[in-house]
């Protein structure tokens, strides 16, 4: 069945702390950027699908089970039973949260080119992947790049999250593969420390200028507590932070970019699809987990309501 929207890149389960900085308590939940992404998209009432890999163990089919409930189809997932599923802990002290992965030699990572479903990729309208879709290994860098062909190939938009993870590559190495991915998209949702690293540049107006030039349509650069610059061709807007009480922000940049390109896939405005987005991704800071507190249609709805009133 085809999808509206493919996304493609390394699932994970997820051990978040919970209870303040230094507790010994932490909650599962679930994890994997462009995996959150779908989730989001699939939330906001788009048809998603996925495109990876997992190990043949529990946290698999806890995955598989997860998307099953969310109505993201993993009928292009594999099961790679030489491989395991990868894990990550996130902790919380005053200066944010951190990561700690345990992901070298997982399923996605052995994911190669000769695995793409292409004729799934062919029939969706938006390819969706991400910087760490790229660096998790050589063959997931290749397979991205080769799926990034068969989507242009067959006139599918393709959507690009830069999501800059130095522990997994060296920057000189990640500059290279996210500027050409960069310059391969039609859709850029690049995060402002990312760009600015890769760049060098640190204002965001010339970034969105820099970026632009590269070929892409549409550019959201998301500024965190600033918002987002959503920079179009032919003109600029600044989406405003939606307000939020955040108690954790992991996922938050997913949710935007599945909340925006679900809204893209249906024909919404830019304009209208990002401030949609930065609703869903204010709401989904304000719980612990990158999925769990990922807002519904319905919830973004309620909130863009109360604004208005």
């Amino acid at each position: 069945m085809a999808r509206e929207i493919l996304a493609m890149g390394e699932p994970m389960v997820e051990f978040n702390q919970t209870g303040g900085p230094g507790s010994r308590t932490y909650l599962q939940g679930f994890g994997g950027d462009s995996s959150n992404f779908a989730i989001a998209a699939a939330r906001q009432g788009a048809s998603v699908g996925y495109v990876s890999a997992l190990g043949d163990d529990i946290y698999g089919g806890m995955l598989r089970d997860l998307w099953r409930q969310e109505g993201v189809d993993d009928a292009h997932v594999r099961t790679d039973a030489a491989a395991f599923t990868a894990v990550y802990f996130v902790t919380h002290d005053a200066e944010g949260h951190h990561f700690s992965f345990f992901r070298k030699g997982s399923a996605a990572s052995r994911y190669a080119a000769a695995d793409l479903p292409r004729d799934a990729i062919a029939a969706a309208k938006i390819f969706h992947l991400s910087g760490i879709s790229l660096a998790i290994s050589q063959n997931a860098h290749d397979a991205g790049f080769a799926a990034i062909a068969a989507a242009r190939a067959a006139g599918v938009k393709v959507s690009f999250d830069t999501n800059l993870r130095l522990k997994l590559w060296p920057l000189a190495q990640a500059r290279n593969a996210i500027d050409a991915a960069v310059s391969l998209c039609d859709i850029c949702l690049p995060s402002y420390d990312d760009v600015a690293a890769i760049y060098d540049e640190r204002d965001p107006e010339r970034l969105a200028d820099l970026l632009l030039a590269k070929g892409p349509g549409i550019v959201a650069l998301k500024l965190g507590a600033e918002g987002t610059l959503l920079a179009l061709p032919s003109s600029r807007v600044r989406i405003a932070p939606h307000p939020c009480k955040p108690v954790d922000a992991t996922g938050a940049g997913d949710t935007f970019g599945g909340a925006f390109v679900a809204c893209l896939a249906r024909g919404a405005d830019p304009v209208e699809a990002a401030r949609y987005a930065a609703v869903a991704a204010a709401l989904s800071t304000q719980g612990y987990g990158a999925v769990a507190p990922i807002p519904t249609a319905a919830e973004v709805a309620a909130a863009r309501a109360r604004v208005a009133a």
